[in-house]
């Protein structure tokens, strides 16, 4: 009989600790966080064709580096070249990073004469693109 009342204790403890201390829909001691959308960013990747020489590929990032200067509803702007040591770029090499206020001028942006005249600058050494577009803080 103790033995029998020792082990029910003991499954009642251990039971304890994996029931809820609160119900779901409780927001007493859960930790939550807010997530504000405040600026968009728009991330593109470029892969240059093995065709284009180093100054085809001068030529887009000149031309690429250009739009900030020239279309106002770019807010934020940086560039670089990978150097990842994974070798997981898929032979994209460079990335461009712009922020936008709204999705309003992103696509705004998209069909601008200036950016429209990047286009036809970089299509034909382009390989490949990748675009990614996130809200962030």
């Amino acid at each position: 009989m103790k033995t029998a009342l020792s082990t029910l204790c003991l499954i009642l403890f251990l039971v304890g600790f994996s029931i809820p201390t609160h119900q779901p829909n409780s927001t007493k001691n859960v930790k939550t966080t807010e997530v504000t959308a405040s600026k968009l960013r728009h991330v593109v990747l470029f892969k240059f064709k093995e065709t284009s020489t180093e100054a085809d590929i001068k030529k887009v990032e000149e031309a690429f580096n250009a739009l900030p200067s020239k279309i106002d509803l770019i807010k934020d702007y940086e560039w670089g070249l990978n150097n990842s040591p994974e070798g997981l770029n898929k032979g994209l090499t460079h990335c461009y990073f712009l922020t936008f206020d709204s999705e309003a001028d992103r696509d705004a942006y998209l069909p601008h004469p200036d950016h429209q005249a990047f286009g036809a600058v970089a299509g034909p050494h382009i390989a490949d693109v990748l675009v990614v577009d996130y809200w962030t803080k």
